[in-house]
């Protein structure tokens, strides 16, 4: 591996225990889990609250955002497909003609959790909390917001790292000359698995992808797979650098005590990272044919900036006073 035109193909699946993949990418969301509930456990003792009320708001967030993440991606980004496939909207399955699930259930595989967007995870996370705030009346909503975004963008960091590992949500295409440009190999649109196999005739696709990466048979095949922008490290890495600010933030000012204000900012950051970003990836498809000029992800972006915005710059912002 190099850091100019570097080849991606990892399998994406960590280990197997029989039918069901441990996957890179479902292990990265229950870090991100696992990480917040740590950062929220901190701010809960520095604010005084109830372990009680923390783990009820672990439920409810987790419940809400892995719910409202999959709903997301299913309206937002690709209700042609499953307009046909209710089944497969809550149930981690796929349809495939020469799978079996369990052994039993022909035409399905089992896939995990693949196809999940942050706007509806946004959307769902603040009806998860004020879900949570009807419950426990004393706590009010946006201080919890206020709150809850700085593990949120750590959270979102992982998510990212989690689909690179996946190859998906990949950049537009690049010279093999451009600092971190990135083959990806298992990419869907490049190098879907099916075409992959009739290649290679391997019989997976694991094998048949790293048939096209290392056998000198395949050089040509590899050779006409393009070099892309890695578009999810991009936002990965910027936002860390927007969890770092919030910490800061909430740790060594007074804006915590702003009503709102530190889930503005989030909002305000973490969408404007998004819109740019967005620049740089292939379509991710959505609606965005139908409107033009820009991506779904842009169009969703823009409403959550114009929200965050509103709520750092409220002409009577309320001060807390607990």
């Amino acid at each position: 591996m190099y850091f100019l035109g570097i080849n991606w193909n990892p399998e994406g699946t960590l280990f197997k225990l029989g039918f069901i993949q441990i996957k890179y990418y479902n292990l990265l969301w229950i870090a991100a889990f696992v990480v917040g509930w740590f950062i929220m456990k901190k701010i809960f003792q520095n604010e005084k609250k109830s372990m009680e009320k923390l783990d009820s708001l672990f439920i409810y967030t987790v419940v809400s955002i892995m719910l409202g993440a999959r709903l997301g991606h299913v309206f937002f980004y690709d209700w042609d497909y499953y307009k046909d496939h209710l089944v497969e909207i809550l149930l981690p399955i796929r349809e495939s003609a020469n799978s079996s699930l369990f052994g039993i259930i022909n035409g399905y595989e089992f896939t995990g959790f693949t196809g999940l967007a942050s706007h509806g995870a946004t959307i769902a996370a603040i009806i998860g909390v004020w879900l949570f705030c009807r419950k426990w009346e004393d706590i009010r909503m946006l201080w919890m917001l206020d709150r809850l975004v700085i593990p949120s963008a750590i959270g979102a960091c992982f998510v990212r790292l989690g689909n690179f590992f996946n190859s998906e949500i990949n950049g537009k295409v690049v010279h093999k000359s451009y600092f971190l440009a990135t083959r990806f190999i298992r990419d869907s649109d490049d190098m879907p698995a099916y075409k992959a196999m009739a290649i290679t005739k391997e019989a997976t696709e694991n094998a048949a992808y790293k048939a096209i990466e290392h056998n000198p048979e395949f050089a040509g095949i590899l050779q006409t797979i393009p070099y892309r922008h890695p578009a999810q490290l991009y936002e990965a890495i910027c936002y860390f650098f927007v969890f770092l600010f919030l910490q800061m933030i909430y740790w060594k000012t007074d804006k915590k005590e702003k009503q709102g204000y530190i889930f503005g900012l989030f909002m305000v950051l973490l969408f404007t990272v998004r819109f740019f970003v967005e620049f740089f990836k292939k379509s991710q498809g959505g609606f965005e044919e139908s409107l033009g000029l820009l991506s779904t992800g842009q169009w969703l972006s823009i409403p959550m900036i114009a929200i965050g915005f509103y709520f750092m710059y409220r002409p009577s912002p309320i001060i807390y006073r607990d």
